[in-house]
């Protein structure tokens, strides 16, 4: 399997032939969970295609998503930072495959790979934006603006126009009742940007999507492309 994780591929050539011999790869499975809240995580993954959720349950039955990883990063980042978990579940949202790292044996190597640390640090603050500016657009903007920023910024991730995508999984990733989510795709739908069918989105009209958008989308890709250049 190639590589497509943006991470590894911008990462020098001497380094990475020191962190190939421990990337296993793995097929990331739907809804499989990488890391339950409060317990410990064993393994980076570096996303070659798919996207993974970082999400909160703050009450039973309740899922609110805060962050989003794709083939521009890696899963389980809180590890670099010396922390082994977080109150959060790490979940496959799209399918796809990716490489795993037991973090022990990744940090082990930093001091001979001075250009994947530095890049992963870097990847680390445009994840920070990430979640900042998630915030600030949940607060301020409309369910529509912000329906069309995730549907954007999932297709920047996956191969092709289309993804398999449910209403209760996107109520959820936008932390709004599926009703609301029914209006705001419908929305979308009829102004010809997307198409939805049986649990699978269609991208139509890419450009219009940006203009439905907020602002938030150019922002979160801009800060990835200043650190990461993804």
């Amino acid at each position: 399997m190639p590589v497509s994780n943006r991470l590894l591929l911008k990462t020098p050539a001497e380094e990475l032939r020191l962190v190939e011999p421990h990337l296993e790869p793995v097929e990331l499975k739907f809804k499989q969970v990488l890391a339950e809240p409060n317990e410990s995580i064993k393994h980076f993954y570096f996303v070659d295609s798919g996207v993974v959720s970082m999400v909160n349950e703050p009450d039973d039955g309740e899922v609110v998503e805060f962050a989003t990883v794709g083939p521009e990063g890696l899963a389980g980042i809180h590890a670099l930072l010396g922390v082994a978990s977080i109150p959060s579940k790490i979940l496959v949202q799209i399918p796809g495959f990716g490489r795993r790292a037991e973090i022990k044996q990744l940090v082990s190597l930093f001091d001979k790979t001075p250009k994947l640390q530095q890049m992963l640090m870097r990847y680390t603050v445009a994840l920070m934006n990430q979640i900042a500016q998630g915030t600030s657009c949940n607060r301020l903007h409309e369910v529509q603006e912000r329906c069309a920023r995730w549907l954007l910024q999932t297709h920047d991730r996956v191969e092709g126009d289309n993804f398999p995508l449910t209403q209760e999984f996107l109520s959820q990733m936008l932390g709004v009742h599926r009703p609301t989510v029914s209006v705001a795709a419908g929305v979308l739908q009829k102004a010809g940007l997307i198409e939805y069918e049986r649990g699978t989105v269609t991208i139509v009209n890419r450009r219009g999507l940006e203009a439905a958008s907020c602002s938030c989308y150019k922002i979160i890709l801009r800060e990835y492309e200043r650190l990461v250049g993804a």
